[in-house]
């Protein structure tokens, strides 16, 4: 196989950027507008094929990928690349998944095409299917009639995909014979277009990276409510604030206690983004630490208070804190500015605990939370939430509490009780609510919930 210089008579006018772009569909003009790796890729090869070629395909170097920082020989003996996204013709990638399936990593020698074009940075354009590539494809797909149809390849262009002078994959684009061969000109028009699919997988990587770095602390941060506790079932549930937030400043635990006791807090630091979220960690870590002391809930509070007035960020978030103890059929509440919980008895209606004082914000020093001690008798509902539910620019927050009593009542009497699924039906009811009563696709501040099924008596 050789790499052939084609002259094209149309070099100089195609060299125009808009007269590059007018060679591809209008699937080019979507390249960078979603942070998605494969939705970036599957515009770049519905951009190409099949208009512009019968088949393309884009591959992204593994190292890459894994953000591998070592050093890099300028010809390595080998690239490991995976392949990103792949348009056969009008067929999608799910019509060749079984032969050529998106995903893959492949391992391409140094003396392929795709190895030269990263090694060199310089686009191959040659006059049909190398060898490794032809080996390949047989033993993926003997006999195939598609495999057949790619191995009649008349020519083949593997355009290096370049991102601040370091090597991030290719883009291999093929046609048949029925088809002139790709020209210089054309060549220069994928360029452009990879240069472009550069910037976006990248965003698009670096996007995703930040994701599962906060979906990671999100999911270590989640109580497992799936343990059984005495005389008690526990559901939650958590919207953060926004389209793309993933994790902000609200956060809730369950903390089993000596003795048959159980510990649940919601609490919400101010703000949103990465700052709030590091004083909300600080803060939940906080208190799981206090509650291991076994002291008693409103020292708890008092201690918690202390910290928050050394945690930067962590001035004025609000908490409240309950210990429900099985034995003695008893629910201690301790606020710090927090809404207020709500409780439903057997057949509701939900109501709010009437605090014996609300308790200051955290941080501010007053070290003073006085507990509140309800005895439950018969079963009974408890709601922890954060302000995200009830508050909004349009609405009173004594509204929003009212509204989200009665969404209380209606969830639990539809969904029942002694279900499995119950508790968690509610809540997402309840998180799917608006403060003002209003339909809303987006929540403008984080949400956050605590669901628990007391019952007395029951071990």
């Amino acid at each position: 196989m050789r790499n052939t210089e084609r002259s094209d008579p149309d070099d100089a006018p195609l060299s125009a950027p808009l007269r590059r772009r007018a060679r591809f569909s209008p699937a080019a003009d979507a390249i960078g507008s979603e942070l998605d790796l494969h939705l970036t890729g599957r515009h770049v090869v519905h951009a190409l094929a099949p208009g512009f070629c019968d088949a393309a395909s884009v591959y992204l170097l593994q190292r890459w990928l894994l953000e591998e920082q070592g050093r890099v020989t300028a010809d390595p003996p080998q690239i490991e690349a995976r392949r990103l996204a792949l348009r056969i013709g009008a067929d999608t990638a799910e019509d060749w998944e079984h032969l050529l399936p998106v995903g893959e990593v492949l391992v391409f020698p140094r003396e392929t095409p795709y190895a030269r074009a990263v090694a060199t940075g310089q686009t191959q354009l040659l006059d049909g299917v190398d060898r490794h590539t032809v080996d390949r494809l047989r033993r993926t797909g003997p006999g195939d009639a598609g495999v057949d149809a790619l191995l009649r390849t008349a020519s083949f262009l593997i355009v290096p995909l370049r991102l601040r002078g370091r090597a991030v994959g290719f883009v291999a684009c093929t046609r048949g014979p029925d088809k002139p061969p790709f020209t210089r000109g054309e060549a220069v028009a994928v360029e452009s277009l990879g240069g472009r699919a550069c910037v976006a997988l990248d965003n698009a990587r670096r996007y995703e990276r930040e994701r599962r770095t906060a979906l990671a602390i999100r999911r270590s941060l989640l109580p497992d409510t799936g343990r059984a506790f005495p005389s008690c079932r526990v559901a939650h549930g958590y919207r953060p604030a926004g389209r793309d937030n993933v994790i902000g400043g609200d956060w809730y635990d369950v903390l089993p206690r000596a003795g048959r006791r159980l510990a649940m807090v919601v609490g919400d630091a101010m703000g949103h983004g990465p700052e709030s979220a590091v004083a909300m960690i600080q803060l939940r870590t906080a208190v799981r630490t206090l509650a291991s002391l076994d002291i008693g809930p409103a020292e708890l509070m008092g201690r918690l208070d202390t910290v928050a007035g050394d945690t930067p960020g962590a001035s004025f978030a609000t908490c409240v804190y309950v210990e429900w103890d099985a034995n003695l059929h008893t629910c201690t509440f301790v606020g710090a500015g927090h809404p207020p919980p709500l409780i439903r008895g057997p057949g509701g209606p939900a109501a709010r605990v009437a605090l014996t004082s609300a308790g200051l914000p955290l941080g501010l020093g007053s070290g003073r939370y006085e507990p509140t001690v309800l005895r439950l008798s018969e079963p009974t509902l408890l709601l922890l939430y954060s302000d995200g539910l009830v508050e909004s620019r349009t609405a009173d927050i004594d509204q929003g509490i009212s509204r989200l009593a009665h969404a209380l009542d209606a969830g639990s009497a539809a969904a029942g009780t002694g279900r499995p699924d119950a508790l968690p039906s509610v809540c997402r009811q309840l998180l799917e609510g608006s403060p003002s009563g209003r339909a809303t696709t987006e929540a403008d501040d984080d949400r956050t919930l605590l669901l628990a099924e007391l019952t007395p008596g029951k071990n």
